[in-house]
């Protein structure tokens, strides 16, 4: 088992690392991350052991959200440098062994984007139908009842076209027209645009909110009343202003192009309350995407086995079947560890999470700082910048906890992220956690090199079946990852008791790694610490 080659794909069971370069590392003193400091920072993810990079949005941009709303989806925004630095950050990631996946938004743009200048700007030119447009209700009211993810109508009236433009998200980013084929062929051009300059794929950002009704019929209602809701798009069913079906022939097109380049990796975000129809159909058989994940963990309150297990059972395993992806948080959704570990709790927490991800069938995404084991930042009102941050506070952890520079260096001004005010403060706990702080053996960083290096020697966890065993309370979960070779059972204990191994299940076998120093023999003592994983490999 030890030492196992596969002749599968480099993705499959790959672990990817994602950047969001706004907060990673600032090199040019303005207090904003870029890619000179994607570049400088490559070290420090390649010693992790991961096996490649997804850099968030670097796309000329207005930022009204940050960077997904793309102004020209071949260019690269002042704030984070050239097309040069971009080349450099992949010449480099290249030569230490890391593959290189970059966003794209294909389900909208910015209104500053060339495209929808050009269709605002009347009825009949060449772009005119490059975006959602529609006719008010003879009252003047929109053409349909659908709401915003950022909160208020979808639609926005536009006096120079006499009509209202949708948008699934801020006003600013209009939605493409993807069922018109010169859209469909612009995008894939933008593709191909960055696969000629070495990338080796693409997450596909909100790729089921790509289409819409096009008879344009009023979603219905969910159930949510008003004070049940941080948003009045939690108070509808979504079946008419996203996830239609036609999405699949434009993914099918985009894998044609996918193709020329043998050896790239796509991996589809899918949101929505009942994502897992959509996420096989965007990744069955070999003509649409490799991979695909949903918010089951992103926006999950907590963490139990009951939960894990119904997740990963959406997925049957089959040969024929998509690959899942897995991630516990991202710039979206607020910092695990702090949604689900008391404050007391989040160092051994933390450890524990990371045992999890890397353990469930897939490809696990770490978002930058989770190898810190950072927490959600505080960040003051005064200091918001997210849109649906601002605009849901307090009643909401928000996105901007999760944005917070990374810290590097404890004693450096702003924890050596840069010599600036930085456009989000550092969390002072934040910069406790710094890199430099955590060289030494019992530290989360070296815990997580350690995890991902134990990973890779198994063929078990890299590409084997996954199974459960059920031992009946939420703060257990046993799972059994296995290959030809061999498998590992891996134990997990949520809990603040330890928790009595069920009988026959681990009586012999070597245990590989843990994520809390174990005082007894487990194999002997039966029992797994409280707040513990474990990884036992077993023939």
């Amino acid at each position: 088992m030890q030492g196992a080659i596969s002749d599968l794909p480099w993705w499959k069971g790959a672990v990817i690392y994602q950047i969001y370069p706004r907060s990673f590392r600032d090199t040019d003193g303005d207090g904003i991350g870029d890619l000179r400091g994607v570049l400088e920072g490559l070290g420090h993810i390649a010693s992790l052991g991961v096996d490649g990079i997804w850099i968030s949005p670097f796309f000329t941009s207005p930022m009204a959200d940050y960077g997904y709303d793309v102004a020209d989806f071949c260019g690269v925004d002042p704030i984070f440098g050239t097309l040069e630095d971009f080349d450099a950050v992949v010449e480099k990631a290249h030569a230490l062994g890391l593959k290189v996946i970059i966003d794209q938004v294909y389900s909208h743009t910015s209104d500053h984007h060339d495209w929808f200048i050009e269709s605002r700007s009347s009825r009949h030119n060449p772009r005119a139908d490059w975006y959602v447009w529609a006719d008010p209700k003879s009252d003047g009211s929109p053409p349909s009842n659908w709401q915003s993810v950022f909160g208020g109508p979808s639609w926005e009236w536009d006096a120079r076209r006499g009509q209202y433009y949708f948008h699934n998200f801020l006003k600013e980013q209009p939605d493409l027209n993807l069922y018109n084929e010169e859209v469909q062929a612009a995008l894939i051009a933008a593709g191909r645009f960055w696969l000629d300059r070495g990338v080796d794929g693409f997450r596909l950002d909100a790729l089921n909110f790509g289409m819409h009704d096009r008879a344009l019929r009023d979603n219905p209602p969910s159930g949510v009343q008003a004070h049940e809701a941080t948003r009045p798009f939690n108070m509808q069913i979504h079946k008419y202003n996203m996830s239609q079906p036609d999405i699949v022939g434009f993914i099918e097109l985009f894998r044609e192009m996918l193709n020329d380049y043998p050896g790239t990796f796509t991996v589809a975000e899918v949101g929505g309350p009942n994502p897992i129809a959509e996420m096989k159909a965007f990744t069955e058989g070999e003509e649409r995407l490799n991979s695909a994940y949903n918010f089951d963990f992103l926006y999950a309150p907590e963490l139990g086995a009951e939960r894990v297990m119904r997740s990963a059972n959406l997925w049957d395993q089959s040969d024929e079947e998509g690959w899942p992806s897995w991630a516990f948080s991202n710039h979206d959704a607020p910092r695990a560890v702090t949604r689900w570990a008391p404050g007391e709790q989040r160092d051994e927490m933390a450890r524990l999470y990371m045992l999890l991800l890397l353990t469930l069938r897939g490809n696990p995404i770490i978002y930058q700082g989770e190898e810190l084991g950072l927490p959600q930042a505080n960040v003051p009102f005064s200091h918001l910048k997210d849109p649906e941050a601002i605009m849901n506070w307090p009643k909401t952890l928000g996105r901007d906890g999760a944005r917070t520079p990374i810290p590097w260096e404890v004693a450096k001004p702003h924890a050596g992220f840069s010599s600036a005010e930085p456009w989000l403060p550092v969390d002072p706990e934040h910069a406790k956690l710094a890199v430099d702080q955590q060289q030494g053996n019992d530290s989360m960083l070296r815990f997580t090199s350690e995890a991902l290096a134990v990973r890779k020697r198994f063929e078990a966890l890299l590409h084997g079946k996954m199974s459960f065993h059920e031992v009946g309370r939420d703060t257990a979960l046993v799972v059994r990852r296995e290959a030809s070779e061999g498998a590992i059972i891996a134990l997990f204990n949520f809990g603040d008791a330890p928790f009595a191994i069920p009988p026959g299940l681990v009586s012999s076998g070597d245990v590989v790694l843990s994520s809390r120093p174990l005082k007894e023999n487990l194999l002997q003592d039966q029992a797994v610490p409280a707040r513990a994983g474990v990884w036992v490999r077993v023939d």
